[in-house]
C-alpha cells in the first residue's frame, strides 16, 4: 500500500513539474464564456431611409494597425477559417455575394503559382519546376467594407450594419513597381460574426480587456474612407473627382450620413 502511495506521489509531482507554466496571471476564461448575441430582425417598414456605402480600411493608419498584428493578422483569420470550412467566401467578380467559391478556388486566390529553373545535380540538365507561394499578409494593406446605413422609425435611430469585407492584394511588375490592387474575395459578414467573435484582437493600451474582431466592427474601431456610395450609374467617387475634391466629397457623404438622424429630430 505504501509503495503505492508513494508511485502515486511521484508520478502527481512529475505532472505538476512538467506541466507547461501558464504564461500570465491568471486563466482567462472570458472570451470562452462569452455568448454572441444575434442581430435583432428588421422589419422592411420600419426602414425610414436606407443607403449602402463602400468604404477603404487603410491598415498603415495607427488605429487600424491590429490589422497587421504579426502573431494573427487579419487577413490570415479569414484565410485560415475558410479553409478550415468556418466560413464561406464570395467571388470578388461581385459583391452581392451571389457566387460563392469552393475550397479549390479558395486555395487558388491565397497561392500564386510560378516556376523555377533548377539544375539537375547529376545529369546537369535545367528543368522547370513548378512552385506555389502563399500571398504575404503584408502585401494585403487595405481592405472594403461594405455597410448598410438605415434609419429604424420604431426605434427613431440610425443604425449601420456590416455586409461584407474584402482584402486588397497590391500587384507589382517585375521591377517592383506598383501597378494595381485588386479584390481577392468577399467575406459575408453576418455569418462570419461567429467566428471573428473567438479571436482575439491586440488592444493597445490595456491587455486585461480583451476585445474581439467581432467587437471592433462592431463599436467601429477602426479608420475608413468612402469610396462608394449607391447611385444610379455605380460610379466610385474616384471617376467623378480627383485630388482634393475627391477627400472633400466623401467627407460631405459621411456628413450627410450622420446628419441625417440628427435632421429627423430637428424637422
Amino acid at each position: 500500500m505504501k509503495q503505492i502511495l508513494f508511485v502515486l506521489v511521484i508520478l502527481c509531482t512529475h505532472s505538476i513539474l512538467t506541466a507547461q507554466p501558464l504564461n500570465d496571471i491568471t486563466d482567462r476564461n472570458v472570451l470562452k464564456e462569452k455568448r454572441l448575441m444575434p442581430y435583432q430582425p428588421i422589419h422592411e417598414r420600419d426602414i425610414l431611409w436606407e443607403k449602402k456605402v463602400w468604404r477603404v480600411v487603410d491598415v498603415r493608419e495607427k488605429i487600424n494597425l491590429p490589422f497587421m498584428y504579426p502573431e494573427k493578422p487579419f487577413f490570415e483569420i479569414m484565410t485560415k477559417a475558410a479553409l478550415d470550412n468556418q466560413i464561406d467566401l464570395y467571388s470578388a467578380e461581385f459583391d452581392d455575394f451571389s457566387k460563392p467559391l469552393t475550397k479549390e478556388e479558395i486555395y487558388g486566390s491565397l497561392y500564386e503559382r510560378d516556376t523555377l529553373v533548377r539544375i539537375d545535380p547529376i545529369t546537369y540538365v535545367e528543368e522547370i519546376v513548378p512552385i506555389e507561394n502563399s500571398i504575404n499578409y503584408e502585401n494585403v494593406k487595405r481592405f472594403r467594407i461594405k455597410e448598410v446605413w438605415y434609419f429604424d422609425s420604431k426605434t427613431s435611430s440610425l443604425n449601420v450594419r456590416i455586409l461584407g469585407i474584402a482584402p486588397l492584394l497590391e500587384s507589382y511588375d517585375e521591377n517592383g513597381n506598383f501597378r494595381f490592387e485588386k479584390p481577392l474575395f468577399w467575406m459575408y459578414y453576418p455569418s462570419a460574426r461567429e467566428t471573428l467573435s473567438r479571436e482575439l484582437i491586440f488592444n493597445e493600451g490595456n491587455d486585461s480587456s480583451p476585445l474581439t474582431w467581432e467587437d471592433l466592427f462592431e463599436i467601429r474601431k477602426f479608420s475608413s474612407h468612402i469610396y462608394k456610395t449607391s447611385n444610379v450609374r455605380n460610379n466610385r467617387l474616384q471617376e467623378m473627382y480627383s485630388g482634393v475634391d475627391l477627400l472633400l466629397e466623401a467627407d460631405k457623404l459621411n456628413q450627410e450620413i450622420f446628419n441625417y438622424e440628427h435632421d429627423r429630430w430637428s424637422f
